[in-house]
């Protein structure tokens, strides 16, 4: 019998760092001690009072039962909580807070509920390439915004076409950004708020980063910013700020009515978490939240250390502002893709070509905090020793 995806299976992406893995894992096959800077997994483990949290929460029989659909209460208070305490944000816990298996899965699901064929979405270029998937699952219509340099990787609105903005249904944004490791100051959202108002274009604010900025700055929240829930929601995942990957939560925050439907979808699709999971993560949001500021420590020792040899050998590139990344530079004469592969072939090194983030992205590749100062700095003198930078 043959098998005939659906038109909606065709019309996904490609995974273009496939490609990429599948080169890395060919090396580390051969042999070759390779440094990968190209992830975006954290290498660390996740604080051990939180999977102590865990193990006690998965003794309890109530946890052994299907959770409620939405999500348990009690994580739903520690986001409300997390953000009233980092943010000053004041949120309901039941009504405006919808709890995510991953912020990825929230990502998607806003596509779902809001985009009809044909409808636009305006993505960031370079993005995050889960953006596009949920676009082309919800079969909409993608409107790129470029990020640049000379506009501090921030989206000109001015530069959007009427006839774009007349079908845009929804904007992704995401400060601190992956991949350019820039923060979004309060007026670029003041002015953010009202283009969405102008134009009845729902804001979807990716904040994945939210708790990693550098020297001593805060990123600021969409949600912070007065009128933001009227125009939108933030996403916000554990993943990164307590070394949660593997456990998938997730949460969106903000309009009532965006809430409601993204509830709505996943009571089709899920059960909602694992009890144990959901009540480990609202102690992660609750308690000491000294973890997270070794962390963010941890990341800003290696941004140093790695930006001090960049310079040192010639590269230069500012240092990022937030995020666990580096957006870096590509030399002269060569393509994103063809930089990558030769510091993967000649220092086996391991980056992600800025291309495979969007059109934009070429002429860069982003390089992961998520390796030891040792091994950054090794790094570095591995590509020192190809001779493409001058000092």
């Amino acid at each position: 019998m043959r098998i005939q995806p659906s038109a909606m299976v065709d019309r996904l992406p490609t995974q273009f760092f496939a490609t990429l893995v599948a080169k890395t894992n060919k090396a580390i096959a051969a042999g070759h001690d390779i440094i990968n800077l190209g992830q975006g997994n954290p290498d660390l483990p996740t604080p051990q009072h939180i999977v102590e949290e865990l193990s006690e929460q998965a003794k309890r029989p109530v946890h052994h039962k299907y959770p409620p659909f939405s999500g348990r209460l009690e994580l739903k208070q520690a986001v409300a909580h997390w953000y009233k305490e980092e943010f000053g944000v004041e949120l309901d816990a039941e009504e405006e807070v919808a709890i995510l298996f991953g912020s990825k899965t929230g990502l998607v699901e806003i596509c779902q509920v809001l985009l009809n064929p044909g409808d636009v979405a305006l993505v960031p270029d370079p993005g995050y390439p889960d953006y596009w998937s949920g676009v082309a699952v919800a079969d909409g219509r993608m409107v790129m915004m470029p990020l640049k340099a000379e506009n501090a990787f921030l989206p000109d609105y001015g530069q959007l076409k009427p006839e774009d903005l007349e079908k845009a249904k929804l904007m992704f944004l995401n400060y601190p950004n992956n991949p350019t490791a820039v923060n979004a100051p309060v007026e670029f959202f003041e002015e953010t708020i009202r283009f969405a108002r102008k134009h009845e274009i729902v804001v979807c604010h990716d904040f994945a980063y939210g708790a990693i900025s550098f020297d001593g700055k805060k990123p600021v929240s969409f949600m912070q910013v007065p009128g933001a829930k009227e125009v939108g929601v933030e996403f916000y995942t554990l993943s990164k700020t307590y070394n949660m990957a593997g456990w998938r939560v997730g949460a969106m925050v903000g309009n009532k009515e965006l809430v409601r439907l993204v509830n709505l979808i996943q009571d089709h699709y899920f059960v909602s978490l694992f009890g144990a999971v959901q009540m480990a993560a609202a102690k992660a949001m609750t308690g000491s939240q000294q973890c997270v500021h070794d962390l963010v420590s941890v990341y800003q020792s290696r941004r140093d250390v790695l930006f001090a040899e960049l310079h040192r050998i010639g590269w230069q590139a500012k240092p990022s502002e937030g995020s666990f990344f580096s957006w870096l530079p590509v030399p002269e004469g060569f393509t994103s893709v063809e930089f990558s592969d030769l510091l993967l072939e000649k220092a086996h090194v391991v980056v992600a070509p800025g291309v495979g983030f969007g059109p934009t992205g070429e002429g860069y590749v982003r390089a992961a905090l998520l390796s030891s100062e040792e091994r950054l700095a090794e790094a570095v003198r591995r590509i020192e020793k190809l001779g493409l930078f001058a000092r």
